[in-house]
């Protein structure tokens, strides 16, 4: 099956990482910030229920998402940069759809071949020192469904795949997309149950 639009998930699917989780640790929070999100990648609780609260008590300053962009390239997934590198070689659209933080995936976006307009994913705001300020709260990637309504704007582009490893990637399903689940950094039932197609 080919398509002419791949769009791919960020966190454990193109690196390694759970970049919150990252930032977390960082800050020595982290392990309930762990369990936050592997509440809201299972589908236990929505997405909006952990969001600002995890942002809220870790705080990332800018230093911290420097150092978190550095880490997403640092424990990128083996064989991302050629799948990347083949796609847009075949002229393919390639989008990444995340509820991380743009800022720090936007390196990794660069290192990838991709421009910034493709990458989708929740802006944060710091004061004049570099101190955190706030999150863009009208983002739907920060929500329940936001996967489907980015989705949605990119429909027009001509069919499209969705890959991703959590819950919020199966939103993608609501807006036409195909589902291409992916458990080879986190195998999760929920994905590998629901997802059109499975792999590790």
């Amino acid at each position: 099956m080919s398509f002419d639009v791949i769009c791919f998930d960020c966190d454990s699917t193109l690196s390694r990482i759970e970049g919150i989780d990252e930032l977390a640790r960082r800050v020595g929070v982290g392990e309930e910030m762990s369990k936050l999100t592997d509440l809201a990648m299972n589908g236990v609780v929505p997405l909006e229920a952990v969001y600002e609260r995890r942002l809220s008590i870790i705080r990332p300053d800018q230093a911290s998402i420097n150092w978190l962009a550095d880490l997403y390239i640092a424990e990128i997934v083996e064989g991302v940069k050629e799948v990347f590198a083949s796609l847009l070689v075949q002229d393919k659209t390639v989008h990444i759809i995340s509820g991380g933080l743009r800022q720090a995936i936007l390196p990794l976006a660069e290192h990838l071949g991709l421009p910034e307009s493709h990458v989708h994913a929740v802006d944060i705001y710091f004061n004049e020192d570099g101190s955190y300020r706030n999150y863009d709260l009208n983002s739907p990637l920060a929500r329940t469904g936001g996967k489907a309504v980015v989705v949605g704007t990119l429909k027009g582009e001509g069919s499209l795949v969705m890959v991703g490893d959590g819950k919020t990637d199966l939103e993608a399903k609501q807006s036409g997309a195909v589902v291409l689940g992916f458990g080879g950094v986190v195998d999760r039932t929920i994905v590998r149950e629901q997802a059109d197609f499975y792999t590790c």
